[in-house]
């Protein structure tokens, strides 16, 4: 491999693995190394040195000046066995000043004497026994680089296209890499199909030796969080604050949203015109039903709007401290007050902060008359 082919071997890799230049150069010159040690010298005391801008390859032998040759020391572990602690220096990298100075005279302690050693043939050995060694460094680089670019993405939104699956997960395609889409976070019911393009909320981006896990969910709140900053302008420029979410997926989620401007409705700015912006938000989350909340610093008025759709409630706050609350509905709103299975007051205590038991004043009259 001549100066030229190697150049355009390198930039071949940079272009096509988008990984620096510095980075694909350094993993060279270390398998290099490596080859030349394997093929012509087993000491250590050698480097190779590429010119980036001729791409010359040169091997490199030096010598360190030391005062006294360094041969390591030994120390006991815990358990008194004798453990040896290497030189600083290794012992073929070492000459003494004395023999350093009738080489180079007035030289010093700790400067190298160096010598070119590239032997005729080296590009070709060195070429092949490398290749393994240059593609690992550039793995490794190439996963750094996604590490770097999905490390800042956790609790994101992203599309991608739902490339394969197996038992337990969906494989999701986010360009560079995959990330895994378990079934189990998923919202309950919905069907999709392979090749198409999915919206997912990104939980976890964690290092491995792999390469980077991304977990992704559509299950998980943050992803109606990010719904709702995606579809509603007005959360993006700060005119409308989205509170908090809380969310029961496939069956219900509460949005407490407040406005910084009074003369901008949250709610409406959220159902969009003739409803189109929640509708979008709604397709998102098949069918998913969407209570919008309207946030209220007063604690009584939160809970009854958190009780949405139930109506004509009553908000009494039964301990401030413990944050309890009792909610007192009619006949007619008491099944829209606790929801299927509970769910509704559930939701609405999660949002509020609140413990909400719901009652009818039939009901509260009726434990008052057994009390007395």
């Amino acid at each position: 491999m001549n100066a030229k082919e190697f150049l355009k071997a390198l930039d071949h890799i940079v272009e096509e693995k988008n990984i620096s230049r510095e980075v694909v150069l350094e993993a060279m010159e270390l398998a290099l190394t490596t080859a030349y040690k394997k093929n012509f010298d087993s000491k250590t005391n050698v480097r190779v040195d590429i010119n980036p801008d001729t791409g010359e390859i040169k091997v490199i032998s030096y010598l360190v000046v030391v005062e006294d040759y360094d041969e390591g020391s030994e120390t006991t572990d815990e358990e008194g066995n004798i453990v040896k602690i290497p030189p600083e220096i290794n012992e073929d990298a070492q000459i003494l000043l004395e023999d350093a100075e009738k080489i180079v005279p007035g030289i010093k302690v700790g400067e190298t004497i160096e010598k070119e050693v590239t032997p005729k043939d080296f590009g070709r050995v060195a070429t092949s026994t490398a290749k393994q060694v240059i593609n690992q460094k550039i793995r490794e680089a190439e996963r750094n680089s996604i590490m770097t670019e999905f490390e800042g993405k956790e609790g994101e939104l992203m599309v991608g296209m739902l490339a394969m699956e197996d038992a337990r997960n969906y494989y999701v395609d986010l360009g560079r890499t995959r990330g895994i889409l378990p079934k189990s976070e998923m919202i309950p019911d919905e069907v999709v199909k392979m090749g198409s393009s999915i919206k997912v909320y990104i939980t976890k981006v964690e290092a491995t030796t792999k390469g980077p896990l991304i977990l992704l969910s559509r299950k998980h709140y943050g992803f109606v969080r990010r719904l709702f900053e995606t579809e509603i302008p007005e959360l993006a420029d700060g005119t409308i604050e989205l509170y908090t979410v809380v969310r029961e997926a496939g069956i219900r989620s509460k949005v407490a949203v407040y406005s910084t401007n009074d003369k901008v409705d949250p709610i409406g700015a959220c159902i969009g015109e003739r409803g189109s912006r929640i509708a979008n938000i709604l397709k998102e989350l098949n069918g998913e039903r969407v209570d919008l909340v309207l946030y209220s610093e007063d604690p009584q008025e939160f809970i009854k709007n958190a009780l949405s759709p139930a109506k004509d409630v009553i908000v009494n706050i039964v301990d401030a401290e413990n944050k309890e609350a009792l909610a007192i509905v009619n006949d007619e709103n008491l099944s829209l007050a606790i929801g299927k299975k509970g769910s509704n007051v559930k939701l609405a205590s999660r949002l509020t902060k609140y413990k909400i038991e719901v009652k009818t004043l039939a009901q509260i009259n009726e434990e008052g008359n057994k009390t007395e």
